[in-house]
Protein backbone atom coordinates (compact mmCIF):
# COMPACT_ATOMS: atom_id res chain seq x y z
CA UNK A 1 0.00 0.00 0.00
CA UNK A 2 1.42 3.36 -1.07
CA UNK A 3 0.16 6.50 0.70
CA UNK A 4 -0.14 9.43 -1.69
CA UNK A 5 0.69 12.56 0.31
CA UNK A 6 0.50 16.15 -0.87
CA UNK A 7 -1.43 19.37 -0.48
CA UNK A 8 -5.10 19.03 0.38
CA UNK A 9 -6.11 22.02 2.54
CA UNK A 10 -2.96 24.10 1.98
CA UNK A 11 -3.59 27.29 0.08
CA UNK A 12 -7.31 26.65 -0.34
CA UNK A 13 -8.84 28.73 2.43
CA UNK A 14 -10.99 25.59 2.79
CA UNK A 15 -12.84 26.50 -0.42
CA UNK A 16 -14.63 23.29 -1.48
CA UNK A 17 -13.75 23.79 -5.16
CA UNK A 18 -10.05 24.18 -4.37
CA UNK A 19 -10.13 21.25 -1.95
CA UNK A 20 -11.63 19.09 -4.72
CA UNK A 21 -8.93 20.24 -7.15
CA UNK A 22 -6.23 19.23 -4.67
CA UNK A 23 -7.87 15.85 -4.08
CA UNK A 24 -8.11 15.35 -7.85
CA UNK A 25 -4.38 16.05 -8.11
CA UNK A 26 -3.64 13.46 -5.42
CA UNK A 27 -5.91 10.96 -7.15
CA UNK A 28 -4.07 11.33 -10.48
CA UNK A 29 -1.29 9.19 -9.00
CA UNK A 30 -3.66 6.39 -7.97
CA UNK A 31 -4.02 4.64 -11.34
CA UNK A 32 -0.29 4.36 -12.14
CA UNK A 33 0.37 3.07 -8.62
CA UNK A 34 -2.42 0.51 -8.97
CA UNK A 35 -1.23 -0.56 -12.44
CA UNK A 36 2.23 -1.18 -10.96
CA UNK A 37 0.73 -3.71 -8.56
CA UNK A 38 0.35 -1.57 -5.46
CA UNK A 39 -2.70 -0.43 -3.52
CA UNK A 40 -2.90 3.39 -3.66
CA UNK A 41 -4.19 5.15 -0.55
CA UNK A 42 -5.01 8.77 0.19
CA UNK A 43 -5.69 9.73 3.79
CA UNK A 44 -8.68 11.86 2.82
CA UNK A 45 -10.35 8.78 1.31
CA UNK A 46 -10.64 7.52 4.87
CA UNK A 47 -10.75 10.70 6.95
CA UNK A 48 -13.52 12.51 5.04
CA UNK A 49 -16.08 9.68 5.41
CA UNK A 50 -15.12 9.33 9.07
CA UNK A 51 -15.81 13.05 9.56
CA UNK A 52 -19.06 12.80 7.62
CA UNK A 53 -20.20 9.94 9.85
CA UNK A 54 -19.58 12.25 12.83
CA UNK A 55 -21.80 14.87 11.19
CA UNK A 56 -18.90 17.10 10.09
CA UNK A 57 -18.97 18.44 6.54
CA UNK A 58 -16.46 21.28 6.91
CA UNK A 59 -12.74 20.46 7.15
CA UNK A 60 -12.29 23.64 9.19
CA UNK A 61 -14.45 22.13 11.97
CA UNK A 62 -12.41 21.57 15.17
CA UNK A 63 -13.06 17.81 15.04
CA UNK A 64 -11.24 17.62 11.70
CA UNK A 65 -7.87 18.08 13.43
CA UNK A 66 -8.67 15.05 15.58
CA UNK A 67 -9.40 12.93 12.51
CA UNK A 68 -7.33 14.09 9.50
CA UNK A 69 -3.76 13.74 10.84
CA UNK A 70 -4.45 10.73 13.07
CA UNK A 71 -5.98 8.92 10.09
CA UNK A 72 -2.82 9.39 8.06
CA UNK A 73 -0.68 8.26 10.98
CA UNK A 74 -2.76 5.09 11.43
CA UNK A 75 -2.56 4.39 7.71
CA UNK A 76 1.20 4.85 7.71
CA UNK A 77 1.52 2.02 10.21
CA UNK A 78 0.17 -0.23 7.44
CA UNK A 79 1.83 1.32 4.37
CA UNK A 80 4.79 0.04 2.38
CA UNK A 81 5.72 3.43 0.96
CA UNK A 82 4.78 7.09 0.65
CA UNK A 83 4.63 9.13 -2.51
CA UNK A 84 5.17 12.77 -1.51
CA UNK A 85 3.79 14.99 -4.26
CA UNK A 86 5.11 18.55 -4.68
CA UNK A 87 3.57 21.52 -2.93
CA UNK A 88 3.44 23.02 0.51
CA UNK A 89 1.60 20.81 2.97
CA UNK A 90 2.19 20.54 6.69
CA UNK A 91 0.23 17.28 6.79
CA UNK A 92 2.19 15.70 3.94
CA UNK A 93 5.45 16.83 5.53
CA UNK A 94 4.29 15.20 8.76
CA UNK A 95 3.53 12.01 6.82
CA UNK A 96 7.10 11.97 5.52
CA UNK A 97 8.54 12.42 9.02
CA UNK A 98 6.42 9.54 10.34
CA UNK A 99 7.26 7.33 7.37
CA UNK A 100 10.99 7.88 7.83
CA UNK A 101 10.67 7.20 11.56
CA UNK A 102 8.94 3.92 10.72
CA UNK A 103 11.54 3.03 8.06
CA UNK A 104 9.02 3.31 5.21
CA UNK A 105 10.44 4.40 1.83
CA UNK A 106 9.50 7.91 0.71
CA UNK A 107 9.29 8.58 -3.03
CA UNK A 108 9.31 12.13 -4.37
CA UNK A 109 8.36 11.22 -7.92
CA UNK A 110 5.80 8.83 -9.30
CA UNK A 111 8.54 7.21 -11.40
CA UNK A 112 10.42 6.30 -8.20
CA UNK A 113 7.57 4.05 -7.01
CA UNK A 114 8.66 0.47 -7.79
CA UNK A 115 7.21 -0.70 -11.08
CA UNK A 116 5.64 2.60 -12.12
CA UNK A 117 8.53 3.81 -14.27
CA UNK A 118 8.51 0.57 -16.26
CA UNK A 119 4.85 0.92 -17.29
CA UNK A 120 4.02 1.65 -20.89
CA UNK A 121 1.42 4.36 -21.43
CA UNK A 122 -2.06 3.00 -22.03
CA UNK A 123 -4.00 4.06 -25.11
Amino acid sequence: MILIAGPYRSGTGDDPVLLRQNLDRLEEAAWPIFRAGHLPMIGEWVALPVLASAGVTDVAHPLAADVMYPTAERLLERCDGVLRLPGESQGADQDVVIARRLGIPVYTSLDEVPGVGALQPQP
